[in-house]
């Protein structure tokens, strides 16, 4: 690796101090509530060897599953410098493309289900954060009780309102923000630990083992409740385009995991010397005069955790819309800078949706911790499947050094989703619901978009043959370009087709466009566009984009000045097929699922706002297709 230049040195405290507030948001409020799970669920006998026993194995569960296999191995897989499940996905799958093209498939089916799966925890995370935050009003007074569940969701609905506007103005604010937050949790850990200094013993693993060892039934309960210290830990390698590896590293090692300990071990200091505060032991860490202000910047934390969750939702939404396995939405930049500052509308109050049903389903954060665990855990262990994949076929490891490399992750990644099944009845089945519904979707969505591109090649004219015979009696021309989109390259569009029925004229530049979609994150420009000459005035175009990029149809083939082709945008006029799609019974899908598709595809946004065209220059000619 080339040493960082001094630009990249001058930046890494402002991108550090940005990863803290963007990745460490939902994590660094997992102190909420994770002790007062693991002790309040009364499966563990309250002696301090217990106590001991949680604090010990709470630690060592964040430094094997957050610094050893996030920070230490996941964050190495980067696909192009980004991150995520689904940059994971698409790096696992090209690696064993050649070498193992039978596990693909697969392969892809599992990716697909745990990117699924990530929006099961995006309704419960910030359900459980914001709420176990305004719960700390309950232990300033009983009174206040009556008004937890509105003010939740008041809070709720102000954050998702301010979507639209973005998060540019407000997100330059996160890194202090929750640097204030690891401060003051770090501080009320510390004072309490200083009093009961002998709570610092816990951190050797003995404790752990020996706690296992004398309650391994209690052990494996107690797992479904301590996985809730890690929640977030799949923003670490999510984020990773953002701020980069280091900043990352930088930010959990110097200053959350530190904090996150003292504050456990501050709790735990807390419950030997006051078993009553099992109740809410994060919040009666305060004093008294420093309760509500602490309500308050819990709450603040919890939306700023929020906040990096919803925004990875429509960020994870517009990377699965360009692999292909969701319809086109409509998609509103936020940003004239950062082209991934985006906003989408539908999945912005589907979100907001579901999270005010699981606020009114469960109603505290107790209960809504039985609901999480399930789709995370599993989220963890499809991560270090594809890390191994990724390792053999992708790196050239060998065997037996990538089966050791991820088997220890995989086995302590399935020793927590086991303990969190037995909460699948208490609330688990929540998130797998939605999960399970979204994985629905997108396979019906990717399937029947198989199933019509193969429908309408089987009426495919060859588009090189149709312009010979074109123009050997040629229709008129008129001045001016026409862009024809076409899903499959060589093939005669729907659009000219019924152009020349209807009109029976011919522009006289005429560009036959396809778009294709890649599995890597970026495409830069200078591998955007390839052209082919067909003679009398056409062009076949081929642009390229990666799941990252923002389809811009225009800008692209502004490229072709470069080759000769000059593109005059008061005279270009986009011709694009609209296809409806007609059900019928026989061979394909499932008569429901082909009745779906036939509901999503009608449902999609216009391609014209997706590609970014001009709204006056757009012509759309319509089409039944029956599958």
């Amino acid at each position: 690796m080339a040493a960082p230049t001094q630009a990249g040195r001058s930046r890494l405290p402002a991108l550090t101090l940005g990863a803290v507030g963007v990745v460490y948001g939902d994590i660094g409020t997992s102190v909420l509530y994770t002790l007062k799970e693991v002790f309040g669920s009364g499966h563990v006998p309250f002696t301090e060897a217990n106590v001991f026993g949680v604090l010990s194995i709470v630690f060592w569960t964040l430094t094997v599953i957050v610094s050893l296999k996030y920070v230490t191995l996941v964050l190495r897989a980067d696909n192009e410098g980004e991150g995520g499940l689904v940059a994971m996905l698409a790096l696992a799958s090209r690696a064993v493309r050649d070498k193992a093209p039978g596990l693909r498939k697969w392969m892809l089916l599992i990716g697909i289900f745990g990117t699924c799966l990530f929006y099961g925890d995006g309704v419960i995370t910030p359900a459980i954060t914001v709420l176990s935050a305004v719960e700390g009003l309950d232990v300033v007074s009983p009174a206040f009780r009556r008004g937890v569940i509105p003010l939740t969701l008041a809070i709720l609905l102000a954050l998702f309102l301010v979507q639209k506007r973005g998060t540019a103005g407000i997100g330059r604010f996160f890194g202090p923000v929750m640097l204030l937050w690891f401060a003051v949790i770090a501080a009320l850990g510390g004072w309490h630990i200083a009093q009961h200094p002998q709570i610092l013993g816990a951190l050797g693993p003995h404790h752990a083992l020996l706690f296992i060892g004398r309650h391994p039934g209690i052990s494996f309960i107690i797992l479904g409740a301590v996985v809730l210290c890690v929640t977030g830990a799949e923003a670490l390698y999510a984020d990773m385009g953002h701020f980069g590896r280091r900043p990352i590293r930088i930010a959990w090692f110097s200053i959350v995991m530190p904090a996150l300990t003292l504050n456990y071990f501050g709790q735990g200091a807390l419950l030997l010397s006051n078993p009553e505060a099992v109740r809410n032991p994060f919040f009666m860490l305060a004093p008294g005069w420093l309760m509500l202000p602490l309500v308050g910047l819990a709450t603040v934390a919890a939306v700023i955790a929020s906040q990096a969750l919803i925004t990875g939702a429509f960020s994870v939404t517009r990377q699965v819309i360009q692999l292909g396995y969701l319809p086109r939405l409509r998609i509103l930049h936020t940003s004239a800078r950062d082209t991934g500052q985006v906003y989408l509308p539908f999945v912005n109050w589907s979100l907001f949706g579901l999270i005010v049903l699981a606020v009114l389903l469960f109603r505290s954060s107790s209960n809504l911790a039985a609901a999480y665990g399930i789709a995370v855990t599993l989220d963890m262990t499809i991560t270090t499947v594809l890390t191994f994949f990724v390792l053999r076929y992708g790196w050239g490891y060998r065997l037996g050094l990538a089966l050791a490399a991820t088997g220890c992750f995989l086995a302590v990644d399935l020793a927590f989703f086991a303990s969190n099944l037995l909460k699948l009845l208490d609330g688990g089945w929540f998130p797998l619901l939605i999960g399970a519904a979204i994985f629905v979707l997108m396979t019906t969505w990717k399937d029947g978009r198989e199933l019509l591109a193969e429908t309408l090649r089987r009426g495919s004219v060859d588009l090189p043959s149709f312009l010979d015979a074109v123009f050997a009696s040629p229709p008129a021309r008129v001045p001016g370009t026409a862009v024809f989109l076409t899903a499959e390259p060589g093939v005669v569009p729907n659009a000219l087709l019924h152009n020349l029925r209807h009109n029976k004229v011919l522009h006289e530049q005429n560009l036959f466009v396809t778009v294709r979609n890649h599995e890597v994150p970026w495409i830069g420009m200078q591998r955007r566009l390839e052209a082919e000459p067909l003679g009398h005035g056409c062009w076949r175009i081929t642009l390229h984009y990666g799941f990252k990029n923002s389809p811009d149809l225009p800008r692209a083939l502004g490229l072709l000045s470069g080759r000769g082709i000059a593109l005059e945008p008061m005279a270009t006029s986009y011709f694009l097929s609209r296809d409806i799609v007609i059900p019928t019974p026989g061979a394909g899908l499932a008569p429901w699922r082909e009745r779906l598709f036939a509901q999503m595809h009608r449902s999609a946004s216009a391609a014209a706002d997706f590609l970014n065209l001009p709204s006056n220059a757009v012509v759309e000619l319509g089409s039944m297709v029956e599958i």
